[in-house]
């Protein structure tokens, strides 16, 4: 797992795509801070982590497109599935890459936090912020998960990149849903699998093991089904 780790860490910045994904995120949660503490002068970050949200939703996919589609179009998947690497070092490897990646990325946000509580005038919340920074690196570890399983399902890594987004549209939809749902037993059900609520609770400074669990519960999730889908092709 470490030697799959550090090649797949080292691929990203061998390539430009690592060095656009910490600009475009960094760029964003800057403007996103201006907009929303700088030019208004208050000290909750809230609003940034919610439209980092919606920002994730679309370039964490772009992170990870990569990751199988790759080496399928390469046809390095075949030396894969035929050496004595353990499918859960191959697995868990390349998401602890992505995902090292993306806490490069969100180590901004405490800089930012520091730099704010040091220029505003009004008390920062720490305790509202780290909250808010849990979240976000909750909710990343599930959309890198979720790209991981579409990236191993093709070859070709707009398609990879395309189909992340969906699904990340499709686990964020689960709120829309439950309107269209008439029993209230499915309801309830659909309502307690939405991402979006839950992380709106790390937002609002709420600290909850549940909700930990089930964002934890959906990494498994995404990785034990990319395993099993590469399993199924090493014995095909």
């Amino acid at each position: 797992m470490t030697a799959i780790f550090k090649r797949e860490f080292l691929s990203y910045f061998i390539s430009p795509l690592g060095y656009v994904f910490l600009a475009v995120f960094c760029g964003f949660s800057g403007l996103f801070l201006w907009m929303n503490c700088l030019a208004v002068g208050q000290a909750d970050m809230s609003g940034v982590f919610v439209l980092l949200f919606f920002v994730m939703v679309v370039l964490i996919p772009v992170l990870t497109m990569r990751t199988m589609a790759e080496d399928k179009k390469q046809k390095t998947d075949q030396l894969t599935l035929t050496s004595p690497i353990s499918l859960f070092g191959l697995v868990v490897g390349k998401f602890l890459a992505a995902f090292s990646v993306f806490m490069l990325a969100s180590a901004a946000l405490p800089i930012y936090a520091i730099f704010l509580s040091s220029v505003v005038k009004s008390t920062f919340g720490w305790i509202s912020f780290w909250g808010n920074y849990t979240g976000i690196v909750l909710m990343g570890a599930v959309f890198i998960a979720a790209g991981i399983f579409i990236s191993n399902l093709t070859e070709n890594q707009m398609v990879a990149a395309v189909g992340a987004i969906g699904a990340n549209i499709v686990l964020c939809l689960f709120d829309v849903l439950v309107n269209y749902i008439p029993l209230d037993s499915v309801q309830n059900v659909v309502a307690k699998l939405s991402v979006f609520s839950r992380f709106t609770d790390f937002t609002m400074g709420i600290f909850s093991a549940s909700n930990v669990v089930f964002f934890l519960s959906l990494v498994a999730v995404f990785l034990f089904l990319t395993m099993r889908f590469i399993e199924r092709r090493r014995w095909s």
